[in-house]
């Protein structure tokens, strides 16, 4: 099933797909499903961008409101619907969030008042703690669980898509093939001439190969990322779900934009503020191995930062031990990730011409929401 056909050169496709990101597969997926031929192109031997260094954490509560939510939702009912087919396992699904802070479980009130929160309960901290037992319960003064989202292991999931898109959609894929130049409706690549009828670039947090000068009106910065990988020393937690905290309430728009989150950010600004600046807030998601990937950081500029600083380990290491009681807890990996950000919008769709689109998820929701994209984009394209 890993093995994957590739295009030859001098082909027609209905639809090539730019970048084997998240996005691109997606958009591939939904162009298939239409009964379009598709070719899908990337510059890797492998996808080893953002689609496979982050949580692998389909999330819907805390999503920005309204269409973008609702996108969220969508994608993970796509994202049931290929683990089942392609064999993907979903490792642990929900998420927990304890408030600590006073201000934070105003703000878990209050999201759960809104649209949004009707499918997620409150629960008690014994509830709680039979999802998560390594939780700090002591100090919690209230508990939001949401039934929305699943863990899938990101680094897998990516390759397995891809695969199954080859083996059961008839998707051909061309690795290590470097796109120069996108004219009309040819495509020029270091393996030669592709034409299409349509043409969807996804590509990730490259901002100046193709159409730069289009990318460039958006005022694009890239995020630079730090994550953690924990193991635990004898007996291991279980995650009945994944989980957040009060830095996470101050961040996420879903709950950000409420009114509500004013008062937590001043609080967590004066108790915090270091870990505010360097952009961390916290989520725990579980991997089959028993394994804590946690994380993260995030900065902003022109470009990825080259180098990881140890300071925003340390300091996601001490939101971790805030929330979790698990004393023999050691690091086994560390890694950098980098996804585009934009603030005023959560996707980018631009329109180079009525036949090609510039798709972008802007804000490191890729997987949460790619899904939905991808159908979106193609609904448009074939109106």
């Amino acid at each position: 099933m890993d093995a994957q056909p590739e295009v030859s050169v001098h082909s027609r496709f209905d639809v090539v797909v730019v970048g084997a990101g998240i996005v691109g597969l997606s958009t591939a997926l939904a162009a298939a499903n239409k009964g379009k031929r598709v070719a899908v192109l990337d510059r890797g031997a492998r996808a080893v961008g953002a689609s496979i260094r982050n949580f692998g954490f389909v999330t819907i509560t805390g999503q920005q409101a309204g269409e973008h939510w609702a996108r969220a939702l969508r994608s993970r009912d796509i994202w049931l619907q290929v683990v089942e087919q392609a064999g993907i396992d979903v490792i642990h699904r929900g998420l927990l969030l304890p408030a600590r802070r006073s201000e934070a479980a105003q703000v878990l009130h209050a999201f759960h008042a809104t649209p949004m929160g009707q499918a997620c309960r409150m629960v008690t901290r014994e509830e709680a703690a039979q999802m998560v037992p390594a939780l700090r319960l002591d100090g919690v003064q209230e508990v939001l669980y949401s039934p929305h989202e699943i863990r899938v292991e990101s680094a897998q999931a990516i390759p397995r898509i891809a695969a199954w898109l080859a083996e059961r959609h008839g998707v051909s894929f061309q690795w290590s093939t470097a796109v120069h130049a996108i004219e009309d409706h040819c495509v020029r690549t270091s393996r030669g001439a592709i034409q299409a009828d349509a043409i969807v670039v996804c590509p990730g947090d490259d901002l100046s190969t193709l159409f730069p000068e289009r990318i460039g009106q958006y005022g694009l910065k890239i995020c630079t990322l730090q994550m953690l990988r924990l193991a635990q020393e004898g007996a291991r937690t279980r995650l009945g779900a994944a989980v957040m905290s009060d830095m996470s309430l101050a961040r996420y728009e879903g709950f950000d934009a409420l009114p509500e989150a004013r008062a937590l950010a001043r609080r967590l600004d004066e108790e915090d503020r270091e870990s505010r600046e360097a952009g961390i807030h916290l989520i725990v998601v579980q991997s089959a191995d028993g394994s804590l990937v946690v994380g993260d950081s995030h900065v902003y500029g022109a470009s990825q930062e080259p180098f990881a600083q140890t300071r925003f380990d340390e300091l996601i290491l001490d939101e971790f031990d805030r929330v979790f009681d698990l004393p023999r807890r050691k690091v086994v990996q560390r890694w950098v990730g980098s996804y585009v950000s934009a603030s005023d919008r959560t996707v980018l769709v631009d329109r180079p011409a009525d036949h090609i689109r510039l798709v972008m998820v802007t804000g490191g929701t890729g997987a949460s929401t790619g899904f939905a994209l991808g159908e979106q984009v193609i609904a448009e394209l074939y109106s």
